[in-house]
């Protein structure tokens, strides 16, 4: 990827993790930031509390795109270690049975005390997977299908990961924040795996073209040698 292409990719990236996360940051955290604000009159307060909103989703959005980076050497180490995408695919589903698994024993059950906890949970574990699956099926559709297995692995395993830190909160209100850091984890991940192959593409398209022009202005000083 080019670098004007990455600063684009970065951008954007960095743009839907501090879009959604705000806008989501309204609803999630109205009891705890914004309802008595609102009720008082203070607008100002509001409006540092959706600032405040937006930052963490930018700082999640970062976070996401370093663990992206780092997925694609670990998916090319994964490649070299167990020779066929075949083998490399069935090791990646088992790591997702662990991590699913790791996920409902270790950090829903702990925390799920009331019933409504336990919806909350399972609702969250449910968006995690419906959305893994949908971003994984466009990913096969676009690219190949031979993608599915890694787009999947990539949106559980590593969302996971990058959400572990406010699933191992113990104080405070947990199942706000990790509700409301569940979806710009999710929404920069799919944004990055589905539109990487376009930064490719056009990249390539730019390096052609910056090609041709170095030909063009070396035909035409050629030219202009001759005379």
């Amino acid at each position: 990827m080019t670098i004007r292409n990455w600063v684009k990719f970065f951008f954007k990236a960095l743009l839907i993790g501090g879009g959604v996360t705000g806008v989501l940051g309204l609803f999630i955290r109205w009891d705890d930031i914004f309802s008595h604000a609102v009720a008082d009159g203070a607008w100002g307060e509001v409006f540092a509390g959706f600032v405040w909103m937006i930052i963490i989703g930018l700082t999640m959005s970062i976070i996401s795109q370093l663990c992206f980076f780092a997925y694609l050497t670990v998916h090319q180490i994964g490649m070299n270690i167990f020779r066929t995408l075949r083998l490399w695919n069935w090791v990646q589903l088992l790591i997702i049975a662990v991590v699913i698994l790791d996920l409902i024993v270790f950090r829903f059950a702990p925390n799920a005390e009331t019933v409504g906890q336990v919806w909350l949970y399972g609702v969250l574990l449910a968006i995690l997977l419906i959305t893994a699956v949908v971003t994984a099926y466009f990913k096969a559709k676009w690219t190949n299908k031979d993608t599915f297995i890694s787009a999947l692995f990539f949106m559980i395993v590593i969302t996971t990961v990058e959400w572990l830190p406010a699933l191992m909160v113990e104080a405070g209100n947990i199942d706000s924040w990790v509700t409301l850091l569940l979806f710009p984890f999710l929404a920069v991940n799919a944004y990055q795996l589905l539109v990487l192959p376009k930064y490719n593409e056009q990249s390539d398209i730019d390096r052609q073209r910056l090609e041709e022009r170095r030909a063009a202005r070396k035909a035409a000083a050629q030219a202009t040698a001759k005379k």
